[in-house]
């Protein structure tokens, strides 16, 4: 880990409990993380691994059962504006066009007028969206939907960005776009991100440092610092090493969480 940066997400002892009828599942399970500020972080791991659960605890919209986030130098009690979250599915206000998307959380903030419009104009153009800026999300492609997204995170300018599978909808050739995007991006702003993904590949391309969780309960199995220069060569020997060690421990999981099943079914 950088030591030269300070902590900017410290995830102490969380645990996460969702209590059903029949039983308690436990989500996760005594997550421990301290990411300094500007680090690009991967969750990777198989579908029931506590992923987005442990980013919607960083968020604060499920906070933990037992433990503490603070985000900012601040406990987490709740969503807050140092936190923007990027979600899947896009989020956008269909009856807004591109611009006034974009615009909403600053007007919403009071800024004054003359500076809303020169912040949308920069990152309109920040995302290759000028052309855009009087679509609505109807009009628009699922990548272009996702820029738009992106850009609203980025005009509130929190200085940590949640990102939960946001490219997983979306087809090849527009996901590596949008993941080159974002590192530039990234790289520009400087930005804290945790990203959520189940693509061993993208973690590889996209982060500093990937956290591998164990199937339910979702703990912490592995935390790897990528040491590969950037922009990043899937083909290259280094790339594919990581690939195929991050797919065996993904591969473990997947196996837990088909035995899982198995038994589950038995019993019932």
């Amino acid at each position: 880990m950088n030591t030269m940066n300070p902590t900017h997400i410290q995830v102490n002892g969380v645990n996460k409990v969702f209590k059903t009828d029949t039983r308690d599942v436990i989500a996760l399970k005594d997550i421990n993380l301290d990411i300094p500020q500007g680090q690009f972080v991967c969750l990777l791991g198989p579908s029931g691994c506590g992923k987005s659960t442990l980013l919607n605890a960083v968020a604060g919209f499920s906070l933990p059962s037992s433990g503490t986030i603070t985000a900012d130098g601040k406990l987490v009690t709740g969503p807050g504006p140092e936190r923007g979250m990027v979600f899947q599915e896009y989020a956008l206000f269909p009856w807004m066009t591109v611009e006034k998307n974009i615009a909403f959380g600053l007007e919403i903030k009071g800024m004054h007028a003359e500076a809303i419009n020169a912040k949308v104009d920069e990152l309109l153009a920040m995302l290759s969206l000028s052309d855009f800026r009087h679509r609505f999300p109807k009009d628009l492609s699922g990548g272009m939907r996702q820029r738009v997204a992106i850009a609203r995170v980025l005009a509130l300018d929190s200085p940590i960005m949640l990102m939960d599978e946001p490219f997983g909808a979306l087809d090849a050739l527009t996901r590596r776009n949008l993941q080159d995007e974002l590192l530039r991006i990234w790289a520009e702003l400087k930005k804290t991100i945790i990203f959520v993904t189940h693509s061993i590949e993208e973690a590889i391309y996209l982060a500093d440092r990937i956290v591998v969780m164990t199937y339910r309960p979702g703990t912490v199995k592995r935390d790897i610092m990528v040491d590969l220069p950037r922009l990043r060569d899937p083909s290259a020997a280094e790339f594919n090493a990581l690939k195929r060690e991050l797919g065996q421990l993904v591969m473990e999981e997947q196996q837990r969480h088909h035995n899982d099943e198995i038994r589950l079914a038995a019993v019932d």
